[in-house]
Formats: structure tokens, sequence, C-alpha cells
């Protein structure tokens, strides 16, 4: 972070009325003097799928990680349920996270990346336990019915005591989710998740999605390839190019009518948008 920025025109917390589950205000992100966020301003509403969508380079995925902290941002603030996530409050003021913080604030997020990241010496169930059980320090007992709960809901009750190893690629991404929502997250991402993965496991994961905006009020942010999925699922389409948001609207009116050049170049040339 830039330890030079003026933190003083940042709220403490957010408070009032609609206040958004994720908030990015002014948030760079630089190596060195590439920068690949250039103060980007995003809200997202509780309950709000949003998917974002652009060209290999864009920083679409940068977006995601530095929201699970991954990425360490260089300007600007990012809040959670109202909360600074990358700063926090001391003597009146904000100040650069504190690793407890950020642990703390990283619980109410869950992601889903590209590869699936299973623990390979452990069941799908025990999976999904390692976290609530040993993070959130729930009895196992507990875990193992939210887990089991879980399981079923992404259609994997018949596979929880098999190993990663034995799974196909979208059976895996399927108690990846599974694993996430255990952590009993208020918003969770995705980036790229049906990426890696053949026909069928992309209708298998896309389906399990469909499933989470349809029946939970939970708040999404999507990274994907996938033009139909974010066409006909999300509330919001953000179209980013070099580092910004170059337009953004729901997927109704950005498909049928985007207002930029660029969004426009880039649908014409997605095959499965047209």
């Amino acid at each position: 972070m830039d330890e030079t920025e003026d933190l003083s025109q940042y709220p403490l917390e957010l408070t009032g009325a609609g206040v958004p589950m994720v908030r990015f205000q002014k948030v760079a992100k630089r190596y060195g003097s590439l920068t690949v966020l250039e103060h980007l301003d995003l809200d997202v509403a509780g309950g709000e799928m949003v998917t974002i969508i652009g060209p290999s380079g864009s920083r679409k995925s940068t977006v995601l990680r530095a929201l699970m902290t991954l990425e360490r941002i260089n300007e600007g603030v990012i809040y959670v349920d109202g909360k600074p996530l990358t700063h926090m409050e001391k003597d009146g003021k904000l100040v650069p996270a504190s690793q407890k913080h950020l642990r703390s604030m990283r619980s109410k997020i869950g992601m889903c990346f590209q590869h699936f990241n299973l623990f390979p010496h452990m069941t799908a169930l025990e999976n999904c336990m390692e976290g609530p059980v040993h993070v959130l320090g729930i009895p196992r007992q507990e875990a193992r019915e939210r887990s089991e709960e879980l399981l079923e809901m992404v259609g994997m009750a018949d596979k929880r005591d098999q190993h990663p190893s034995r799974l196909s690629g979208g059976q895996q991404q399927r108690v990846a989710i599974a694993r996430a929502l255990a952590m009993r997250p208020k918003v969770m991402l995705f980036d790229e998740v049906t990426s890696a993965l053949d026909p069928q496991g992309v209708g298998e994961v896309t389906n399990v999605i469909r499933r989470l905006v349809s029946e939970h009020n939970l708040t999404m942010l999507m990274v994907t390839h996938q033009m139909n999925f974010a066409r006909n699922n999300a509330d919001r389409v953000c179209f980013f190019f070099g580092g910004r948001i170059e337009d953004q609207g729901p997927p109704e009116e950005l498909f049928a009518n985007p207002l930029r050049k660029r969004t426009q170049q880039f649908l014409s040339t997605v095959k499965e948008a047209v």
C-alpha cells in the first residue's frame, strides 16, 4: 500500500441505507510502473450477482484476488459488509490492516478458482469439513452435517467418501464450491471456474451456480468467458479493459446495446455471445 496516501478521505465504515456488501473505492494496483487496476470504483449490493467479462489481460482476476486479499492494493480501500477489508480503524483513523484483521474479514469471503485446489489426501466430505472445524471452530458433528447438506446441494452426496483423484474435473469443482460454502461466507467469488472443464463439467458447475443465484441470498462476483451464462444469470455485467470498467449494466442492455466501442468489438469477437 502507498503509505503516503491520505486515508482521511475514506470513511471508517459504511453506514446508512443501501450500504453495499462490497465496495471498491478508488482502488489502484501497480507492479512497479505497470498499473493493473486504475482507481476502481465498484459497489456490489447484498444478494447481487455480478459477472466480470473482458479480453485476456484486462485484469479481471486481479479484482477478485484483491478482494480475497491475495493481492495487496497500492491505493484506495475495499469494504466488505460495511467494514474496511484492506484497512482497519486505529485511534479514529484508517491504517493498513493487520494480519489478524485480514484473517477475520477474509472469513466473510469464499472463493473458487480455475484449479480446484482440493486437499488430495482427504475425501470430498473431509475437504468440506476441514475449514469449519479448524478455522471456525465448529464441532465436528455440526460440520459434518453442514458439509453433507452442501454436498447434497451440489449433487455430490454419493461421492462424499471419494478422494479428488477419483473425481472428474466437474465433480472436483462442485466439491470446491461446497467447501467454500461450508465456511458460511457472505460473498462468493468465482474465477474462471469452468475454463478447465470439458463440456459436461461446464454444465454441471454452471447448474450449481444457477441454483446459488436463484435459491440463496449470496453476493457473488464471477469472472467468466461464458457469455451465455453471464447473459442469462447475472444481475449486472461489468466489461473490463485495461484495468478499469469500460462498460457495465444489466445483461439484457449490455449485450443488446453496448455503449462503448471496445465493448462492441469484444462482444462481436465472442462467438458465444452472437
